[in-house]
């Protein structure tokens, strides 16, 4: 989960944090006893956002248990109410990945969260530790393990994990070689008091929060350590909180999460309209799936030349293009257009830009870092080779890949801390909202963070698919539930639905 809409230490654990980790709230951590610096606000207005954001940097310790010592620097940014005398409060962004720009998404997103929340509200956000403008970290990674289709282990056409191993072993150790302290303390619970350091730095007892994607992660977590000083709280696309699994249930349920949403992507592909734009797959939904798999075993064996220089269109990179085509109505084009350039022999594939070249080094090293650092990863070679063998068979659209061996195998540094567990202890402030058919955090997957919740939350299930639903997928009535949330704080009584 690298988009927002889109998804990865300490030197010991306290007796006092061991002991509440797994149950709840905690006593503040040291740095809410100090002073925290005040923040220099400067216009940092971007073309396409709003006009009065204003940035910030906020200094944060590299340890916690150390507030006095060393310090990284945090972007932060807000968007001030432009209705003073309607003001409520503070609204948080906390962006999805890990690794995804909160700075950036209120560049995006904050006048349109200003307009739906009629001016209640100053809008603010940070960029978590090795994210756009706060401090970052680097593996030192080569280029060619930078590549997104390699960041995620997908298979060898025969279903080998042969390269998948020696890879995720390389990168696990250039981490440990080149991230240094930086990197260790890459991890959730560092998001979530960095936030509340946020918190104290604007001079807030209490905040109200949209999470969306892993931020809906770090939003519950949130709020399960720091109850008192949340608002109204929002969780948009929630993954399994599973305190044993964390990321690597994550990545696992993405294989039926791309199941879920594959029949959207089919149907608009069989559509007649379609046939107008040249995109059009196969006359009937039903046949669209063996289309693409047969596809993609083909460019397997026989991968094809692209327009980018000595970057093939591969099986695998076929099927990263149609993961990543599942998050959005918007991107069905691009990978129908994709798979017909793949069938015409005389025609040579445009890769989407995220895979024609690799990641910036701290892009991976964040996107590696946080899911490594959070909770050991549990198998061994030959369980991973068996976990594959059968999830290729039953899911065969991601052939394996999400139940596959990663870096995080062979994390040299054990975590810190033991992952929060999410519990039904708290106020009863949170509303999560959840389409039906989410190709990266699937519903089976966000019905284990409702049940965790308890009567904390109610949650709202919107007919559509696609990944991240609040001011994203055009659900009127989705939209309108957390609207009303926001500026009322009413949520519906029981859970409810919203038709697509």
């Amino acid at each position: 989960m690298t988009t927002y809409r889109g998804s990865v230490t300490f030197i010991a654990l306290s007796v006092t944090a061991a002991a509440t980790a797994l149950t709840g709230a905690v006593t503040p951590p040291a740095h809410a006893e100090g002073a925290v610096p005040a923040l220099d606000w400067r216009p940092c207005a971007a073309v396409g956002g709003p006009a009065a954001q204003e940035c910030a940097e906020l200094p944060v310790p590299l340890d916690y248990r150390n507030p006095d010592g060393p310090q990284l620097g945090l972007a932060v940014t807000r968007v001030r109410s432009d209705r003073p005398s309607a003001r409520r409060g503070t609204l948080l962004v906390i962006a999805g990945g890990p690794g995804s720009s909160g700075v950036q998404q209120v560049t995006q997103e904050g006048e349109r969260l200003q307009r739906e929340t009629a001016g209640q509200y100053d809008i603010v956000s940070l960029d978590p530790r090795g994210v756009g403008g706060s401090t970052k970290a680097s593996c030192g990674l080569d280029p060619e393990d930078r590549e997104l289709v390699n960041l995620r282990s997908w298979p060898a056409a025969d279903g080998s994990i042969t390269e998948n191993v020696e890879r995720s072993r390389r990168v696990a150790e250039a981490c440990a070689r080149n991230g240094g302290t930086r990197l260790r303390s890459f991890t959730t619970a560092n998001e979530v008091r960095d936030i509340d350091r946020f918190r104290q730095a604007l001079g807030e007892e209490k905040l109200s929060a949209w999470g969306t994607s892993y931020g809906t992660y770090a939003g519950a977590v949130y709020a399960q350590k720091y109850p008192r000083h949340t608002d109204r709280w929002v969780l948009d696309s929630s993954g399994d909180p599973d305190p044993s699994r964390v990321a690597q249930g994550w990545l696992a349920n993405m294989a039926v999460g791309a199941d879920d949403r594959f029949p959207d992507f089919a149907r608009w592909a069989a559509d007649p309209a379609r046939e107008a734009e040249g995109l059009r797959l196969a006359e009937r939904a039903e046949d669209v799936r063996p289309l693409v798999l047969a596809l993609a075993a083909r460019l397997d064996r026989e991968p094809k030349e692209s327009t980018t220089v000595g970057v093939p269109l591969t099986g695998n990179r076929l099927r990263q293009a149609l993961q990543n085509a599942l998050y959005s109505d918007d991107a069905f084009a691009q990978l129908a257009g994709l798979v017909q350039a793949a069938r015409d022999a005389s025609a040579k594939p445009v890769l989407p830009a995220e895979l024609a070249q690799p990641l910036p080094d701290p892009d991976a090293a964040v996107t590696i870092g946080v899911v490594c650092n959070d909770v050991r990863w549990s198998g061994t070679v030959p369980s991973y080779g068996r976990a594959v063998a059968a999830d290729r068979l039953k899911h065969p659209l991601t052939a394996g890949m999400p139940v596959n061996v990663t870096p995080c195998a062979f994390w040299k540094d054990a975590p810190v801390e033991r992952p929060t567990r999410i519990t039904d202890e708290g106020p009863s402030n949170i509303l999560m909202i959840q389409g039906l058919r989410d190709p990266a955090t699937p519903y089976s997957g966000a019905l284990k963070m409702r049940a965790a919740l308890g009567d904390r939350a109610r949650l709202v299930a919107v007919g559509h698919g696609g990944h991240g639903v609040y001011l994203g997928n055009g659900n009127a009535c989705g939209d309108r539930a957390v609207t009303t949330f926001l500026t009322t704080g009413t949520r519906p009584e029981r859970d409810t639905y919203c038709a697509d």
